[in-house]
């Protein structure tokens, strides 16, 4: 297990999602000899590139073919292998869509996808590359567990719990290098609950990926308006850890769900899915990205284009409360 310290945490940001990823994935592999990565032509873009040359046996480009290696890797996995196959957001969630519901939901096969660059942080390489619907797509598929951690030091706790949780899942690397620290020390982690990293009685910020240590940030900002907020990492969107959203029912006024993905099908959509089976509860803000396709850019630059940073979720959030206040 890699512990999370406030000098690794500072070092793994400057890495980002990818390089951390890579760096887990080589953590890893000292401990599983029956580990098996795939990429489908992105080994270096994945942060693979130090455990292809550790590991060769145990590292396998397929190419750019995403079916193909979604295939591979569940024939690896009926080996009896522990499989992580890797590729960019889109290619993985929509090009090999079927492979998955069929190999992963289907058959249930330990198999890990993991999608890299999800939400808007391939930039300048525009709408083919960025992770807009993924969520929404995998979270429909029957068995498979969908997370999306929220720094570096979450990707190395979720890549050792993904390995040691038997059953396919999808994991969401979103945020670019230079990655917000959320976590500064080690923490208990565990798939499907969700971490409430803030306490607050007037507004619940719900986030997920990229958008908890916005929410964090926002919840500050607007503390300074009068407004306690709680914040959520709901770091896992299937499950849903509805244990917590019934608790902030009944201790909340406004709920916001936080994330880099459309507003259509993904946490905001599973929260709204589950609160619609109650009687009372308080309102919901959605806040993601629009359903269309939209300008391409610096990735920095896209967050605020989108009202994703905290400056600006400040701003709406503070005006929705403003209405029921």
């Amino acid at each position: 297990m890699m512990e999370i310290t406030p000098a690794n945490a500072r070092l793994w940001s400057r890495l980002g999602s990818r390089g951390m990823f890579g760096q887990a994935i080589l953590a890893l592999a000292g401990s599983d000899p029956k580990l098996m990565v795939l990429s489908a032509d992105l080994g270096n873009s994945s942060g693979l590139e130090r455990f292809r040359n550790s590991y060769p046996e145990q590292f396998l480009n397929v190419g750019i073919a995403e079916q193909n290696m979604i295939g591979i890797a569940g024939g690896l996995a009926k080996e009896g292998f522990t499989v992580f196959a890797t590729s960019f957001a889109p290619f993985i969630s929509m090009r090999a869509a079927e492979q998955i519901r069929m190999n992963l939901g289907y058959m249930e096969l330990n198999v890990k996808a993991v999608a890299i660059g999800s939400g808007l942080a391939m930039g300048l390489l525009g709408n083919s590359h960025y992770g807009l619907e993924d969520a929404a797509i995998m979270r429909a598929i029957p068995n498979l567990t969908v997370v999306c951690p929220a720094d570096c030091g979450e990707i190395a706790k979720t890549v050792f719990a993904a390995a040691s949780h038997h059953g396919p899942m999808y994991i969401r690397l979103t945020g670019s290098v230079n990655t917000p620290v959320v976590y500064q020390a080690d923490y208990p982690f565990e798939i499907g609950k969700a971490i409430t990293l803030r306490e607050g009685k007037d507004i619940a910020l719900i986030a997920t990926g990229s958008m908890v240590h916005a929410a964090l940030e926002t919840a500050i900002r607007l503390e300074a308006k009068g407004i306690s907020c709680s914040v959520v990492n709901m770091h896992t969107l299937k499950p849903l850890d509805t244990g917590v959203l019934e608790h902030l029912c009944t201790t909340t006024k406004l709920m916001v769900t936080l994330e880099e993905h459309s507003r259509i099908g993904g946490l905001g959509s599973a929260v709204a899915e589950h609160l619609a089976g109650f009687g009372q509860h308080p309102p919901l803000e959605i806040i993601g990205l629009a359903d269309k396709f939209d300008k391409a850019g610096e990735y920095p630059y896209l967050l605020d284009m989108h009202g994703l940073t905290p400056e600006r979720l400040t701003e709406t959030v503070f005006t929705r409360y403003q209405r029921i206040a």
